[in-house]
């Protein structure tokens, strides 16, 4: 194949594929940019060529497999990450066997690149101590200070995800009665999630310095453009290190701003909030992804557990009385 072949693929499954045909959200769009982006970085290094000049025969399996090894061990990705980037190849290489049946062999063998399992571990998130020395830990002195710490309470409070975060324009916050922030969700769900009377007020004193236009960021970069994704990793990574030398207890957490959506959960949870009234304050597609918050409250595992009687009876280890259920107990 030629080397032009392969940008007009990619360029096609981006533009008539995830745009034209299936109407796909803006976050799936950049998720998957973001995908392809880092299989380029690992394709100049490993071999020497520029995105342009790839071929399709160049992405195959073995290269493919130890570029999501490369992820795993030298960008320190979870598996669930992983997954993803591996979720982006496949509904490439899906396009490319309609579009091009001359591939279908190496793109067969692509799609049964598996996914990894993972355990799913207990949620991190902040008790009201670790909130309390994070909000803190911006300098209030200074204009990037403020944005942060007013970043940060409004990721706390209401929830929002990273990429919603970023996405805030002046336009979508409303003060006044029902006072709230309007954003879209994954799937183009578009949803209000409601302020604070402290945090409405904390938003509205910030945006009070930045220009009038409806269409600003509420949260601008240093250039007055939308921060990155990562520049917002970054300031969280910045301001937990400066908390734990006053919050001893945030020393072993792994923060992210992931972790600010889950505290907001827990306060919700914790403060007797429904579950389907969570997943829809949170966006989330179904209100089994909200049980997770459920197994991560040990307080209300502990309530459950008071509420139950003692049986009386002594506890006795249970023992086979057959030697073939001996045998099949003890695998």
């Amino acid at each position: 194949m030629s080397a032009p072949d392969f940008p007009g693929l990619l360029q096609a499954f981006f533009v008539d594929r995830l745009i034209k045909q299936r109407r796909a959200s803006p976050h799936t769009v950049a998720a998957y940019r973001n995908t392809f982006r880092l299989l380029f970085r690992f394709a100049a290094a490993r071999l020497s060529r520029d995105p342009s000049r790839l071929v399709l025969a160049d992405l195959n399996p073995t290269f493919l497999g130890e570029f999501l090894d490369y992820l795993e061990r030298e960008r320190d990705n979870s598996a669930r990450s992983r997954n993803a980037r591996l979720a982006a190849l496949h509904a490439f290489f899906r396009h490319v066997a309609l579009t091009e049946p001359a591939h279908a062999l190496l793109c067969q063998r692509i799609l049964a690149i598996p996914s990894k399992r993972f355990e799913r571990g207990i949620v991190e998130f902040l008790d009201e101590k670790e909130v309390d020395a994070l909000l803190d830990a911006p300098d209030p002195i200074t204009w990037i200070g403020r944005r942060d710490r007013t970043l940060l309470l409004v990721a706390v409070q209401t929830g929002l995800r990273v990429s919603e975060l970023t996405a805030l324009r002046r336009q979508d916050v409303s003060f006044g009665t029902g006072a709230h922030v309007r954003c879209n969700g994954k799937g183009r769900k578009l949803r209000c999630t409601p302020l604070r009377r402290d945090v409405s007020k904390v938003v509205e004193a910030w945006l009070s310095a930045l220009p009038p236009e409806p269409d600003r960021p509420v949260f601008p970069s240093l250039r007055g453009g939308r921060m990155s994704e990562d520049a917002v990793e970054r300031l969280v990574t910045k301001y937990v290190a400066i908390a734990r030398k006053r919050c001893p207890s945030l020393e072993g957490k792994r923060v992210t701003p992931h972790t600010l959506r889950h505290t907001a959960a827990m306060r919700l949870l914790q403060s007797g909030v429904d579950r389907s009234v969570i997943a829809l304050w949170l966006g989330h597609e179904s209100i089994e992804t909200t049980q997770v918050y459920l197994h991560a409250d040990l307080r209300l595992k502990e309530k459950a557990l008071a509420r139950t009687a003692p049986s009386g009876r002594k506890p006795a280890r249970y023992r086979p009385a057959d030697p073939l259920l001996t045998f099949l107990e003890g695998l």
